[in-house]
């Protein structure tokens, strides 16, 4: 990224507060998830672990589901830092009620939380994606898109660390027979999670309300119910063919990830015989950073220009790296090779992210994106429902592995023909 153009993105009014409480929401909402995946890979193996993680996840991805209209409602009826405020408000209850199920050794109430957190996240994402067109304009959005995908994924990385060191000390000589009796020693990790939700409150309490104007209309609860209302709003993301194929791509990559990061951890634990999670997360952590370094290069670039040439290089990158992935056996191959891949995603991705808010109009904004959301998460849920019956047939993980890179590989191509129909900056 040019230094002028990066200097003139953080210099925006605003901007840093905003960047912070992105940071702090991604990092509580991963660390949940972090202890409870830990948990699983330590009592279970190979399929059963798998098909766990993929519910997990899956957990993760309903609310973003059901709650695509009304999140989308939310985010345009309201002032976006409202909403923020709200649910960063609503993180502090429920780490609280979290905390609580680490302590009493309840680990299906600790798993049911990730749904409940899964819901706050639902709704804070439409408003934090809409208030980076707010705070930066469309000269700044490729460059500001650049930063929140950063921002996100270094919380992550942040995250993975802090979470699972944490796990693995409070677990240091430790005895342990069941899930029960393990969340018990990590409870106090529960209290991060409870600290950094009260900072994030705060910090949100900063955000400054941007004078635009926002929708009057009440959320028409019977059209929902009946389906009606969520066919309008899908109708939004096809009337502009750039934001559907946009939408479609995203979906894909997050489906691929999804469905990656759910067997990847029963794979390496096999291969590398590790039971160690700082090592299993550690790998995937490499990811993490590859997609910072490429989304941070995808927003490189002169005002309003968006890269369109990275979405294919990103789509063919990664279907190669996936082909690589499942014939390696050391940890070093892996990073390197985990890391190309989330290089190569960020090249991937933050085009496309771009190019929907560029053509989304203003008073749709937030429904759009709630859209996207809601494709994203379908694609990406159906991956997991997919990744699960092939554990329950007890499928390997290395098997499942295989089959990635061929999906990858279609999807490669479906984006380079389509994509060029987006080259118009």
């Amino acid at each position: 990224m040019k230094p002028s153009n990066l200097l003139s993105t953080v210099k925006l009014p605003g901007f840093m507060s905003f960047i912070a409480v992105a940071f702090i929401n991604a990092m509580v909402d991963l660390g949940h998830k972090i202890i409870i995946q830990n948990t699983i890979f330590k009592i279970y193996d190979d399929q059963t672990q798998v098909a766990l993680t993929a519910v997990v996840n899956g957990l993760i991805l309903l609310p973003f589901i059901f709650l695509f209209t009304p999140a989308g409602f939310l985010s345009d009826r309201f002032s976006k830092p409202f909403i923020m405020r709200i649910s960063a408000f609503s993180a502090i209850i429920i780490t609280l009620l979290i905390t609580l199920a680490y302590y009493q050794g309840w680990f299906v109430f600790a798993f049911f939380m990730t749904l409940i957190l899964a819901i706050q996240s639902a709704i804070y994402s439409p408003a934090k994606y809409g208030y980076i067109r707010q705070l930066g304009g469309d000269a700044h959005l490729s460059p500001a898109n650049g930063f929140i995908q950063a921002t996100t994924i270094v919380a992550i990385l942040t995250g993975i660390i802090v979470f699972t060191v944490l796990f693995e000390w409070l677990l240091l000589d430790q005895t342990y027979h069941n899930e029960a009796t393990l969340i018990r020693h990590i409870a106090p990790a529960g209290w991060l999670l409870v600290i950094l939700s009260v900072v994030e409150w705060r910090l949100a309490c900063r955000l400054a309300d941007i004078n635009v104007s926002y929708s009057s209309h009440q959320f028409p609860w019977k059209d929902y119910v009946k389906g009606h209302l969520l066919k309008t709003n899908v109708k939004h993301l096809k009337t502009n063919s750039i934001i559907w194929y946009s939408v479609l791509g995203l979906s894909f990559f997050w489906g691929i990830s999804q469905t990656f990061l759910a067997v990847f951890p029963a794979f390496a634990k096999i291969v590398l015989a590790e039971n160690n999670t700082m090592i299993i997360q550690g790998l995937l952590a490499c990811s993490g950073i590859g997609i910072v370094v490429g989304s941070m290069a995808a927003g490189a670039g002169e005002k309003g220009h968006i890269k369109t040439s990275f979405i294919p290089v990103g789509a063919v990158g990664m279907s190669i790296i996936l082909f690589i992935i499942p014939a390696l056996h050391t940890v070093s191959e892996f990073a390197a090779a985990i890391f190309s891949f989330g290089l190569f995603g960020g090249l991937f991705i933050i085009p496309l992210n771009a190019l929907i808010q560029l053509h989304s109009p203003e008073q749709h904004l937030g429904t759009i994106l709630a859209g996207n959301n809601w494709v994203q998460n379908i694609v990406m849920t159906a991956c997991l429902v997919i990744t699960f019956l092939a554990a329950q047939a007890m499928l390997s993980s290395k098997l499942i592995l295989m089959a990635l890179p061929i999906i990858t590989s279609l999807l490669a191509c479906f984006v380079w023909q389509r994509s060029k129909q987006a080259r118009y900056t």
